[in-house]
């Protein structure tokens, strides 16, 4: 009897839980038309489809591209009300430039929403075929060059009492990969959490964005196994000779057959958290996006370390010479 009454307990707060999400996610804002969003890493994948997305919602929209292409298609593929401009994160000067652009544009009223989606992944691969150079050029643009972005944004925020959407990754909850990209993902879940907590008091809310595989240059296979070719030949032979010769050709076939089987083409799945974030009145701190974040990776990094690091031994490759005790 104890037990149904104590399972009927739980069920109801489930429940309670749940239908609580849901009604708290139902309330929007309104006025976007009268809104600010500036986006970062517009020329394709994630950044490039909000900022259409935003602009068919009626935002004013201000894309930052890295290439003249990139912002001409962009520009091409949306409204006369969308802005585009050329910016790199890595550059200090060139986001002062940004910021002088986008306080003209949206004058006393500021910045409803800054967006940092710019981010690259490589180079990735064992840790040992790394060198110090290859973590800070994905450092540089995922964590440093977001914190920059931020900063120099933040009296925009501030004027508009708006919000701050950072794009991490499931990979900032589980170091799937040796390089910078889950060490800058880490970073960013935790400059999040300080930046949410400070400001609060100035009624600017902080959402990460969790998303798992999606096709996108990041994941594009050939360019990751192109760029592990590259630190293979590198390699000194001390460190080649503790891995056998096929090593690379199985840490490539592994890796086409899990990206290939998790990553997931529909990016909207992304970009409608991102959107969220910025149009509800009650945004989340936390999105997972794509099934394989919401069913796999997000379950996985509350599990014990042993748990986690056993799964991991299966899915990649071990050197011949390795056994695990």
């Amino acid at each position: 009897m104890l037990s149904h009454l104590a399972l009927t307990c739980v069920l109801l707060l489930v429940t309670f839980f749940v239908a609580r999400r849901f009604v708290r996610d139902s309330h929007k804002l309104d006025g976007f038309t009268q809104k600010h969003v500036f986006i970062t890493g517009c020329d394709s994948g994630f950044g490039n489809l909000l900022a259409r997305q935003l602009d068919r919602k009626g935002f004013k929209v201000i894309a930052a591209c890295l290439t003249e292409k990139g912002a001409a298609d962009l520009g091409a593929a949306a409204s006369p009300r969308l802005k585009t401009l050329l910016m790199n994160v890595t550059d200090s000067a060139s986001i002062r430039r940004a910021v002088e652009f986008v306080s003209r544009e949206v004058g006393e009223r500021g910045l409803w929403g800054l967006v940092n989606n710019a981010g690259r992944a490589m180079p990735i691969g064992p840790t040992d075929w790394m060198q110090l150079e290859d973590f800070t050029k994905v450092l540089d643009v995922n964590l440093l060059g977001l914190i920059d972005v931020t900063l120099q944004f933040l009296p925009l925020l501030k004027k508009a009492r708006g919000r701050l959407v950072n794009v991490a990754s499931v990979l900032g909850r589980l170091s799937l990969t040796g390089g910078g990209y889950c060490l800058s993902k880490y970073g960013v879940e935790a400059f999040s959490d300080s930046t949410r907590r400070d400001l609060h008091k100035f009624g600017i809310k902080v959402s990460i964005i969790e998303p798992g595989f999606f096709k996108t240059n990041i994941t594009n296979s050939d360019l990751i196994s192109a760029d592990l070719k590259k630190l293979w030949a590198r390699l000194p032979q001390e460190t080649k000779s503790s891995y056998d010769a096929t090593y690379i050709e199985k840490y490539k076939h592994m890796q086409d057959f899990y990206l290939g089987f998790l990553c997931n083409s529909d990016i909207s799945k992304v970009t409608r958290c991102m959107e969220h974030a910025l149009t509800a009145r009650y945004p989340r701190t936390r999105y997972g996006a794509g099934w394989d974040a919401k069913l796999i990776w997000i379950p996985l990094s509350y599990c014990p370390s042993f748990v986690v690091d056993f799964i991991m031994s299966v899915l990649l490759p071990l050197p011949k010479t390795v056994r695990i005790n």
